[in-house]
């Protein structure tokens, strides 16, 4: 590769300018509290796991800390799913499908990149937070805030109706069909032409914000969430099938060479991992659709 760029048609490669490589412990042989199946009270979290990078070790410092002292207390694990944050995310795809190489948390390794926003997620994990103690009442409360005000401001968009002979200039300026009748400003501002400068042109609009006092943040969440409700809703609705899903647990102990109707790749896989849930053991790799209807029907499900 390097002798086909022009002036290196002679060059010797000597040895590597630079590298990274470090010893790693298989992260399939945790739990999603990121303690190790085989030792009791036993946390792994970072580079140990198979992960690079700041903010992947970081993540899962905060969860590996929350669980372990959640552990002496007595109290019930933390963790996060996969509709419901990032970290959700990599810790699943870590202890559920294991890593060959150096493990980075990209965006489109989440299937619900519409529901972990950066916009919502004070909204995903402030409550959380509150409930671990680790977020205070007043930050609690200004997230309730921002977000009952966007939620009205989203819901004025779908009440308030806007004629053809407002809308109509505006549409025709961003080549947007023109409106015949009366229509609600949701569905306007809804359209991919149509941004918040066009919607801030009409005087209903600034009327509301100003008598509400709404910041820049408040609506440009109510924005997002008109934008894409389409999108969300349809995420929101896959998420909810996943976590019928997530609440099927699977025993500790449960047999799955008793199983005969599943491929032997399953069984191994499913021996190897020891899923907890059937939503995890349906995201492991080899694993047929076919082979959790099976799983599930031996569960009495």
């Amino acid at each position: 590769a390097l002798r086909s760029v022009v002036g290196f048609e002679n060059v010797k490669f000597f040895r590597p300018g630079y590298a990274i490589e470090y010893d790693y412990f298989p992260p399939t042989q945790l739990n999603h509290t990121l303690e190790t199946k085989l030792v009791d009270g036993l946390f792994f979290a970072g580079q140990i796991n198979g992960t690079t990078g700041y903010e992947e070790a970081a993540s899962q410092g905060l969860i590996a800390g929350i669980n372990a002292a959640l552990k002496v207390k007595s109290k019930e694990p933390f963790i996060l799913k996969r509709n419901e944050a990032y970290i959700g995310v990599l810790i699943d795809d870590l202890i559920t499908k294991g890593t060959e190489e150096p493990y980075r948390m990209f965006t489109s390794r989440a299937e619900y990149r519409t529901l972990l926003r950066q916009d919502n997620a004070d909204y995903r994990l402030t409550p959380k937070g509150y409930a671990l103690g680790l977020a205070s009442k007043e930050r609690l409360n200004r997230m309730e805030e921002k977000f009952s005000k966007s939620n009205n401001m989203v819901q004025f968009f779908r009440e308030t109706s806007i004629t053809p002979q407002e809308a109509n200039p505006i549409l025709v300026s961003k080549e947007s069909t023109e409106m015949t009748q009366p229509d609600k400003m949701f569905k306007v501002f809804s359209r991919p032409q149509i941004d918040l400068e066009d919607i801030l042109k009409f005087e209903k609009v600034n009327q509301y914000i100003q008598k509400h006092a709404l910041d820049e943040e408040i609506i440009e969440q109510a924005e997002i969430d008109v934008k894409y409700s389409g999108y969300i809703e349809k995420e929101r609705l896959h998420a909810d099938k996943l976590n019928r899903l997530e609440d099927a647990i699977i025993p500790d102990n449960f047999d799955f060479n008793k199983i005969k109707s599943i491929s032997t790749e399953a069984k191994l896989k499913f021996n190897k991992i020891r899923p907890k849930t059937i939503a995890q053991a349906s995201r492991i790799s080899g694993v047929s659709p076919s082979d959790i209807s099976v799983l599930l029907i031996h569960m009495g499900r």
